[in-house]
């Protein structure tokens, strides 16, 4: 992975100031600096976010909070050096030439307060709707790598097809593809999700797995016997859809958190380390931040994975993928 060697689990952002999907609000600020800090001190050194993550007005409040934060972290200078940032530039249909993919990555620094990023990430591909304006975003990312603004590059919602395109493209013109971010947990595993891991294998580029707890889903803490546990807006359709058919794989979770004595969360999370991914859950607060720190320091065994992933596969009806994932 060359440059891009980060801890087995990293941590997501998207929830910093997004009201409409996780209810964001600037009063949660100060308990999120202490999510911040513990994380750090913890080892967990992958921060992962985008400049268009926060709602509204908010927008780019993802990439100011983690630059404020990593600025306010108490811990020593070595710890906070040690921090790896990674942003998602949105492909927005005015970023064009490699002069504004330039620009837009120098604005993710000054929010982030960086001199250098991790790394850069196209948020999403436009083959499937604009395929003209996909090589000159390609063109974008090769600019912001050799201006040596970034470390690495990487994409995120690309498909195995779109995948092969992009890292042939980046090694003619000599840069390295380092990761691939894609929505990937034991409810999207299905044949795309798969091809992109296989992909990433032969590349030898890193898998970050988004939503690997499936938006909350595989917590085991959402019930449709208690419609009041449910989150409300789209979020709350999608449980309504999926929770049905979710029962025997919540129940097989379970067993295997009791007899580990961890929960369902740390077990779909270590799933996910087992595949060779490395997830990025995202954390509101500190109970639910200091639960994914207990999905490390340990494994599910061969045939529990195994025994989940069958699990999975009889899932009726299982996650709908991102919409701007491509083949």
């Amino acid at each position: 992975m060359g440059p891009f060697k980060v801890s087995p689990m990293g941590f997501g952002t998207w929830a910093w100031g997004n009201k409409l999907l996780w209810g964001y609000s600037e009063d949660m600020d100060p308990e999120l600096q202490e999510v911040f800090n513990m994380l750090v001190s913890s080892g967990i050194n992958l921060y992962d976010t985008a400049d268009s993550y926060g709602t509204g007005k908010l927008e780019g409040r993802s990439e100011q909070l983690l630059g404020q934060f990593l600025d306010d972290y108490p811990g020593s200078a070595a710890v906070r050096d040690n921090v790896r940032i990674a942003t998602k530039l949105a492909a927005y249909p005015w970023r064009l030439t490699p002069k504004q993919w330039v620009s837009a990555c120098k604005a993710s620094l000054k929010r982030t307060g960086q001199d250098k990023l991790a790394l850069a990430q196209l948020h999403w591909s436009t083959a499937k709707y604009a395929p003209l304006q996909e090589r000159l975003m390609w063109d974008g990312l090769v600019a912001i790598y050799e201006e040596g603004l970034v470390d690495a590059v990487g994409v995120s919602n690309y498909g195995p097809k779109q995948l092969q395109k992009i890292s042939q493209y980046l090694e003619k013109r000599g840069v390295p593809l380092a990761a691939v971010q894609v929505q990937y947990s034991l409810l999207s595993r299905g044949p795309d999700q798969l091809a992109v891991k296989a992909a990433c294998d032969d590349l030898g580029v890193a898998l970050i797995a988004y939503s690997p707890l499936a938006l909350g889903m595989l917590t085991g803490k959402y019930s449709l016997q208690d419609p009041s546990s449910l989150p409300g807006g789209p979020r709350g359709l999608v449980f309504r859809q999926v929770l049905p058919g979710l029962a025997p794989l919540l129940d097989l979770m379970a067993q295997i958190a009791e007899r580990r004595g961890k929960t369902p969360s740390q077990v779909a999370i270590n799933w996910a380390i087992c595949q060779g991914a490395v997830p990025i859950p995202g954390a509101k607060d500190m109970a639910q931040a200091k639960e994914n720190l207990g999905a490390l320091g340990w494994r599910l065994s061969d045939g529990e994975v195994r025994a989940l992933n069958d699990a999975a596969d009889r899932v009726p009806q299982a996650m709908v993928q991102n919409v701007f994932q491509t083949q």
